[in-house]
């Protein structure tokens, strides 16, 4: 079993995995299951002062690690690389960037990290080299032959639930996912069209009795497991308050769907959308509310370093220090 799901359980995808994950060592990290709450992630831990330096803007437009790439790059270098980018960006090729392909282009460098991560175990699933992955292709990479086993353990429940989370991913519904759907699939919590698919297993996770809610006790016995009788710890008091006050909104006694969204995805600062409509406001020369890549290279210092700007901000930052 563990050589047909390794490669998913390295990639630290599958949420189904998770938890069974979170199961095995529950009893020695009893606060562990707290990380079903998906946050946005900051775009960077740079302080964001434009009279001063644009690293912010630069690591929240193409990723920390790319920053620091083109800040090795001449003035000359960066401005034509920035201008293949906007072109990436421009995704209905108009001619104009908008504050809404601007803000998905963001979103996208973000969460770099898992398109690469999916591009590692790509091969391990893409068994006839189509690129492309059909849900046969995934469930025998994954399953193969505990498909037809005597005791299959929960894969009852595991099988026609990824069935379930494969169908949600694959957009076009022909059963075989790009690399765009597949990264869906393995990751729902980063795409909006797939967080009712992650509500919907948190659920199923949680609710032992099957009524199709959560209460209080199956909300902490997802996160402790009291096995020895004694008094609650303070921190499961606290849980409890936490339920009482805030996860349960109507006051019913229990979560429905929309309370564990509202749970597990809360409403965060939209970083992205706030830095998307910074770029274009300090950008917009015809204040058209649309960027132009004459615009942008224009105004290339902010959105890309160079050794120049790099150099620049040493200066500066010296200049300070002294």
């Amino acid at each position: 079993l563990r050589s047909q799901l390794e490669p998913r359980l390295m990639a630290g995808f599958s949420f189904v995995c998770a938890v069974l994950l979170c199961a095995a060592v529950v009893q020695t990290k009893p606060t562990l299951r707290k990380e079903r709450v998906h946050h946005e992630p900051e775009l960077s831990r740079q302080a964001h002062e434009d009279n001063k330096s644009f690293q912010y803007d630069h690591e929240a437009f193409l990723g920390k690690e790319e920053a620091k790439t083109f800040d090795q790059l001449t003035p000359e270098e960066s401005k034509d690389r920035l201008g293949k980018i906007v072109d990436r960006i421009d995704s209905d090729a108009d001619g104009y960037i908008t504050t809404a392909e601007l803000k998905a282009w963001i979103k996208r460098v973000q969460k770099r990290y898992v398109y690469e991560n999916v591009a590692k175990v790509w091969t391990d699933y893409d068994l006839n080299k189509d690129n492309k992955i059909s849900w046969d292709e995934y469930k025998q990479a994954t399953y193969g032959y505990y498909l037809d086993a005597t005791d299959q353990f929960s894969f009852k429940k595991m099988l026609p639930r990824d069935e379930r989370r494969f169908k949600s991913a694959d957009l076009n519904g022909d059963l075989a996912a790009d690399r765009e759907e597949f990264t869906a699939f393995l990751h729902p919590e980063e795409f909006e069209h797939m967080k009712d698919i992650v509500v919907l297993e948190t659920l199923e996770d949680i609710d032992k009795n099957g009524d199709g809610h959560v209460d209080e006790d199956e909300y902490i016995a997802d996160m402790f497991a009291h096995e020895d009788g004694g008094p609650e710890p303070d921190w499961v008091k606290t849980e409890r308050e936490q339920f009482s006050d805030f996860r349960d909104l109507n006051k019913d006694g229990k979560m429905d769907q929309d309370e564990i969204r509202h749970w597990i995805m809360p409403q965060d600062y939209d970083h992205a959308q706030a830095e998307a409509r910074h770029l274009v406001y300090e950008s917009d020369q015809d204040k058209d509310q649309m960027l132009t890549k004459e615009e942008i290279l224009e105004n290339w210092n902010m959105f890309v370093g160079s050794q120049a700007t790099n150099y620049g901000e040493d200066l500066t930052r010296n200049h300070d220090e002294l």
